[in-house]
């Protein structure tokens, strides 16, 4: 006898969803050099990993999203006072089983750290790619390869904080504050470089 009710679709497994990642990685043609070297050992690493790669559990290096807000104007970004890591930095994560890409984990992020239900992707390609070291707080996770994407927030959006951060606000682009890691600015200009080709 057959359920009166359709099953919910399945949440993709962490193949498929590495697979959407590399998908968005191949399609994309960084115009920075820079980051064009590192799509190339992303695409290694994940070539390496296999699904392992989506999973926060699937080793101590992983993949996470992150989602670089700004405002309509372009002018101004939404950062959180990150509680594990003490400073300011975009908002994003882990990704999750539900997520049905790369944008998807982002967007979710951006949503959930950020308090804004309204995000727009600029582009539905990545915009940055930050692979980093953690130490610390982070427990078992020890790098993560971070794919960010772009997305704009209506011009009236008020953030609220997280369980994750200490504080979420917006900040003028010429107008950082103090506790950004020191790459944070270049990697913004970037990323609206990227977005605007």
């Amino acid at each position: 006898m057959s359920s009166p009710h359709p099953a919910a679709p399945s949440a993709p497994a962490s193949s498929e969803l590495v697979d959407r990642v590399v998908a968005d990685l191949v399609a994309w043609a960084p115009a920075d050099t820079g980051q064009a070297a590192l799509r190339s050992q992303y695409l290694e690493f994940v070539a390496g990993s296999g699904a392992a790669a989506a999973r926060r559990d699937g080793g101590p290096e992983h993949l996470t999203a992150s989602c670089f807000v700004f405002s309509p104007d372009r002018r101004r970004v939404l950062l959180a006072f990150h509680r594990k890591a003490r400073c300011w930095l975009q908002l994003g994560g882990h990704l999750e089983p539900g997520d049905a890409s790369g944008l998807d984990a982002a967007l979710r992020e951006g949503r959930e750290e950020g308090g804004i239900a309204d995000l727009t992707p600029l582009v539905a390609r990545p915009a940055d790619l930050h692979r980093h070291t953690l130490v610390g707080a982070f427990g078992a996770c020890r790098v993560h390869w971070d794919v960010g994407y772009a997305a704009l927030a209506p011009a009236d959006a008020v953030p609220h904080v997280s369980d994750e951060s200490e504080d979420v606000a917006w900040w003028p682009l010429d107008d950082l504050p103090s506790g950004v890691p020191a790459d944070l600015p270049q990697r913004i200009r970037l990323i609206l470089a990227e977005v605007a080709v």
